[in-house]
């Protein structure tokens, strides 16, 4: 503790959290342990913490009572704000003066609209400062014992949006369907049927292993495997809710239930579709 205590406090010495500032921070997958130093630094020197729906509640425990909160969380139907609107809320606050927080999921320039927010502060002359955060692609592959990348299995990963502007995700198809490569995708679950019609049309396996985290790094995690061609129904059956991430490739094979808190596991087979997959929750 002595030591973290030495090393906020050169950080206040080198980058202090300053009135009139935006601090753009990343909360990570939701796992408070997982928070970097400076942000729990930023985090507790904050006046206004501007925060999402995927801040989870250890790490919303941090900011300090007498911080100011706003909501400005999204989801696909219920927007409590619109990103311009949070742009310009960031701008007005330090202007007025505050230490401003904007806290987000995961990582700010990871699907995060953080370019857009840091853009927008630095338009307006307001200075803007850049926390990195663990992202839910990083965080929840580690907690469920799923390498991203594997000398044997996979030399290259992409982090790729599940949700296009105008719903369906307007992505490179044939460029995900090569092999030996694994396949992140964020805000994926409503649109998985479409994702995995369209990597199989455009040559993956039927057969390709994918997993589903529900609540990455937190103690209510889930974990679900499956492949392409049950992707759909395993979500259904199994009511995922988000947050949640696809893992697609063959380094979902290397998934053990016992990685994680608790598992059980359905048999797998080829003679419907619920038992083309494997299902593990933990």
């Amino acid at each position: 503790m002595q030591q973290m205590a030495t090393i906020l406090a050169a950080g206040d010495r080198q980058q202090p959290v300053r009135a009139g500032e935006v601090w753009l921070v990343g909360a990570g997958p939701g796992d408070a342990e997982l928070l970097t130093l400076k942000a729990l630094r930023a985090i507790q020197q904050a006046d206004v913490v501007v925060f999402d729906r995927l801040v989870s509640p250890p790490v919303m425990a941090l900011i300090p009572d007498e911080a100011l909160r706003i909501d400005v969380g999204k989801s696909m139907r219920d927007h409590t704000l619109g990103q311009d609107e949070i742009n310009q809320l960031l701008v007005d606050l330090a202007l007025r003066g505050h230490r401003v927080v904007r806290l987000k999921g995961g990582d700010p320039f990871v699907f995060g609209r953080g370019g857009e927010e840091m853009a927008h502060c630095q338009q307006s002359g307001v200075p803007c400062h850049i926390v990195p955060g663990i992202t839910a692609a990083m965080g929840c592959a580690a907690a469920s014992g799923i390498p991203l990348t594997h000398r044997d299995l996979a030399q290259s990963v992409r982090f790729v949006t599940g949700h296009g502007a105008q719903g369906e995700p307007d992505v490179d198809w044939a460029a995900l369907a090569s092999a030996r490569q694994t396949l992140v995708f964020y805000m994926g679950i409503t649109h998985s049927d479409h994702i995995s019609q369209r990597l199989v049309a455009h040559g993956l396996p039927a057969s390709t292993p994918v997993a589903v985290i529900e609540r990455g790094t937190q103690p209510e995690q889930r974990v679900l495997t499956a492949t392409l061609d049950s992707l759909a129904h395993i979500i259904a059956r199994e009511k995922v809710k988000t947050p949640a991430l696809l893992i697609v490739g063959e380094v979902v094979k290397m998934y053990r239930g016992d990685n994680d808190r608790s598992s059980s596991a359905n048999k797998s087979g080829a003679e419907n579709q619920s038992e083309r997959a494997a299902l593990t929750v933990s």
